[in-house]
C-alpha cells in the first residue's frame, strides 16, 4: 500500500505542471489526499470493518469535494486534477495512470446490486463534467471529452465526445496511415489543410478530410481508367499530374486564358 501511495504522489508531477515539489503535492491537492484516503478506507472494506470505511470515506468527501465509495477498486498512480464533484460508485473499477478531472461521475443506472458501475482500463482519461454510467468498460487509452454520457462500452484509443458519446477520432496504426495519406495528397494539390490531425470535431476540418478522401479516391480511380484505356489501344497519357503549388495565373495571364472573365468585366 505505502508503495502506491508514493507512487500517487509521483505521478502528480508527471501531469500537473503546476506541482512544485512533495510537500505542497501531500498538502494542497485535494485529489491526492482523496485518493490516500480511500487507500485506507478500502484497505478498511476488505478487512470487514466497513462501517469505520465509510466513515473515512465520508470525512474525506466532506474535506475534499470528491466521492469514492471504499468499495471501488482503484489502480496504480491515480491522479485527480482540481477534484471537486468526482463522484466514484461502489462497484466502479480503474486500472491503473488513469486520470479523472473535476465534475467526473463514474455512476449506476439502476438499483439492482451487484456490478453496476463502469470499468476503466489503463491510460484512460476522462474530463470535467463527463459521466459515465452502468457496468460498461472503457478499454485502454481512450479519452472523454469534457460534459460527455457515456453509456457504451468504448474501443482502445479512442476519444468519445457528446451526449450520448459518440467516437470521433482513433488512434491506431490506420488512422495514422489515413492522415499520412491526406497529408501526401494535400501537398500534391497545393493545398494546406490545416486541422486534419486535430481531435476535436472541427466540422471545416471533417469536410476538408471528406473532399480529399474522395478527390484521393476519383484520382485512383481516373489512373486506374486510363492504364485500361492505354491497354485497349487507346492513348491517354499517364503522366504523373503536376502540383498545383505556385501555379496561380496573374491577373493579365488569368484574362488573357479565360476571355469570358475580360468579357465580363467590359
Amino acid at each position: 500500500m505505502f508503495e502506491r501511495i508514493r507512487e500517487d504522489i509521483q505521478c502528480v508531477f508527471d501531469r500537473d505542471p503546476a506541482a512544485r515539489n512533495v510537500f505542497e503535492v501531500l498538502t494542497t491537492y485535494p485529489g491526492v489526499h482523496a485518493v490516500l484516503a480511500h487507500r485506507v478506507s478500502h484497505f478498511l472494506w476488505r478487512s470487514g470493518l466497513r462501517w469505520l470505511a465509510r466513515f473515512i470515506s465520508m470525512v474525506s468527501r466532506w474535506m475534499t469535494g470528491i466521492e469514492i465509495h471504499p468499495g471501488a477498486r482503484i489502480g496504480r498512480r491515480f491522479f485527480i486534477d482540481h477534484g471537486m464533484g468526482v463522484v466514484i460508485g461502489e462497484t466502479a473499477e480503474v486500472g491503473d495512470d488513469c486520470t479523472l478531472y473535476h465534475g467526473v461521475t463514474l455512476g449506476g443506472t439502476s438499483w439492482d446490486k451487484g456490478k453496476r458501475h463502469p470499468t476503466l482500463g489503463n491510460d484512460v482519461v476522462v474530463g470535467a463534467g463527463a459521466k459515465v454510467l452502468g457496468p460498461i468498460m472503457l478499454h485502454d487509452g481512450c479519452r472523454v471529452g469534457s460534459n460527455a454520457v457515456v453509456v457504451k462500452d468504448v474501443p482502445s484509443s479512442v476519444t468519445v465526445v457528446g451526449v450520448p458519446g459518440r467516437i470521433i477520432s482513433t488512434a491506431t496504426k490506420d488512422k495514422g496511415e489515413r492522415d499520412a495519406r491526406r497529408q501526401a495528397f494535400a501537398e500534391k494539390m497545393g493545398f494546406d489543410a490545416y486541422g486534419m490531425t486535430q481531435d476535436m470535431p472541427d466540422p471545416v476540418a471533417n469536410a476538408i478530410n471528406s473532399m480529399l478522401d474522395h478527390i484521393h479516391a476519383m484520382d485512383v480511380r481516373m489512373a486506374e481508367m486510363c492504364h485500361s484505356i492505354n491497354k485497349l489501344g487507346g492513348k491517354v497519357d499517364e503522366s504523373v499530374l503536376p502540383n498545383l503549388e505556385g501555379c496561380e495565373l496573374a491577373d493579365g495571364d488569368e484574362k488573357k486564358n479565360r476571355p469570358e472573365i475580360a468579357k465580363t468585366e467590359n
